[in-house]
């Protein structure tokens, strides 16, 4: 079993953290015993952050930034575990989906992860811990979310990349995997096809899981040292009957494509009924 040199509470440090399963996390580390930094946007600390029990720190930190991420390195002489939890929800058709809205989405969701490794990894011992979020989408892709999907699947990419490449140190990664559950992410929904983002939401709402329930299996998977982790039913279901049953996989989402695309143009003719312009 590796261990962490030293010994008592670790030091954690989670990005998105004031909200979701970035919070829901942060308490996993917290009733440990662990130090958590808690990261995210918000200047002041928000009330969900403030009313946590534990050793915890707050502090302001954009993912997309180089100068947040080396100031946060440089006021950490060592960290045990790193959570790359911020990211950003993304629906839309290819069509529809403008470039700006792929570069903001690789920047926050991709590129806010190397950026974090690229900070902290040197601060990372023999022993420690990264933890990505990425999604089930990450494994199994669906029509009409090209982005979040390429951007979840770069993410599974890079963690079982960097897996490899510190084993030798005695650091593992772990991914994150999960189906639709409830959370903030509805909220941080900017894509540019409101019909698929509209289908997002109630995806997100309707699901029985919870960020809680999410980061509870996910931190498990963590300290197990389990490179991917796919904390729900679905989750596992979905990534194995890709793997193992390819062509039903491909008839299914095909499928789907198909009956997306149906509803798309049936809302689009009721919208152009309420219009007048049929």
């Amino acid at each position: 079993m590796i261990r962490t040199k030293k010994p008592g509470p670790r030091t954690v440090l989670v990005t998105g953290a004031a909200s979701g399963l970035g919070l829901e996390i942060s308490k996993q580390f917290l009733g440990k015993g662990d130090r958590v930094i808690l990261t995210d946007l918000h200047e002041d600390i928000p009330p969900a952050v403030q009313s946590l029990a534990g050793d915890w720190t707050y502090r302001t930190l954009n993912v997309t930034s180089d100068e947040d991420w080396q100031a946060a390195a440089a006021d950490v002489d060592s960290l045990d575990i790193l959570v790359s939890n911020a990211g950003i929800a993304i629906g839309g058709r290819i069509t529809e989906t403008k470039m700006d809205t792929w570069q903001k989405a690789l920047d926050i969701n991709v590129l806010g992860s190397v950026r974090g490794l690229r900070a902290f990894v040197p601060k990372i011992g023999k022993g420690g811990r990264i933890v990505l979020t990425a999604s089930a989408a990450g494994l199994v892709h669906a029509p009409a979310m090209a982005t979040y999907n390429a951007t979840k699947a770069a993410t599974v990419a890079l963690g079982e990349t960097v897996d490899a490449e510190l084993r030798h140190r005695k650091i593992s990664t772990t991914v994150i995997c999960p189906q639709f559950f409830k959370s903030g992410l509805a909220d941080s929904l900017i894509g540019d096809d409101d019909a698929m983002d509209a289908v997002a939401r109630v995806l997100l709402s309707r699901t029985w899981l919870t960020s809680e329930i999410i980061a509870r299996r996910a931190v498990k998977g963590i300290e197990a040292r389990r490179t991917v982790v796919t904390p729900d039913g679905f989750a596992t279901f979905s990534w194995y009957s890709k793997r193992f049953t390819r062509v039903p996989y491909l008839f299914l989402v095909r499928t789907i494509g198909w009956a997306v695309a149906k509803q798309v143009r049936r809302s689009e003719g009721h919208a152009k009924v309420r219009n007048g312009t049929k």
